[in-house]
């Protein structure tokens, strides 16, 4: 399946846009490439490029101020939007760096061209809420993981959302999602594994 019916069928899925509402953006989206570690955007630069990952692995990370360490915020990865979403609404300088961590294929739109489209398509306006809402939704529950689940739980939900990531991402990127050190994922993966 070509790139653009790929991402056609994902956004019909998504947000219910149809095949005619999609053909009013399909010249708006370039296929970019990204080697690994190749920044998507970087801290204090404006996200203007919503992407849509085809393949690869992204990484949100903040770096500690004090210790100079990475901590990953957010992953993304085949399925999914790349986006520093505050910076890309607002049109702001974003608080962390988006990076890829495996050489990835993305399809992007540019903030001007998305917001043309919400003029233009009353299908497209509901795209962009529903990319608020999973924003947000994303976010809460990143949240939330933190405070009500244990490390376990945090283990298993990434394995739902990203199953492949053990096969393309080194473990103390994921130790890092995850809020842990090495030695405890670890631990749970043989848990888990014996289980």
């Amino acid at each position: 399946m070509d790139k653009l019916k790929h991402l056609s069928f994902a956004l019909k899925e998504f947000a219910g846009l149809t095949e005619e509402d999609f053909q009013l953006s399909e010249p708006l989206w370039q296929e970019m490439s990204y080697k690994k570690w190749d920044f998507f955007n970087e801290y204090k630069n404006v996200c203007r490029y919503l992407g849509f990952v085809t393949e690869g692995v992204f990484r949100s990370y903040i770096v500690d101020q004090k210790t100079g360490d990475e901590k990953n915020v957010f992953l993304y990865s085949g399925n999914q939007f790349v986006v520093s979403f505050k910076s890309f609404i607002n049109q702001m300088p974003c608080d962390y760096h988006t990076q890829s961590m495996t050489d990835s294929q993305v399809l992007c739109i540019h903030i001007n061209d998305l917001q043309g489209l919400y003029h233009k398509s009353h299908a497209w306006e509901r795209f962009g809420r529903l990319l608020a809402q999973e924003a947000f939704n994303i976010t809460i529950a990143r949240t939330e993981s933190f405070l009500f689940q244990t490390p376990e739980e945090r283990y298993l939900d990434l394995i739902k959302h990203h199953p492949d990531i053990f096969n393309t991402v080194p473990l103390y990127q994921i130790s890092s999602y995850l809020g842990i050190q090495g030695p405890s994922l670890s631990r749970i993966r043989k848990r888990i594994s014996g289980k």
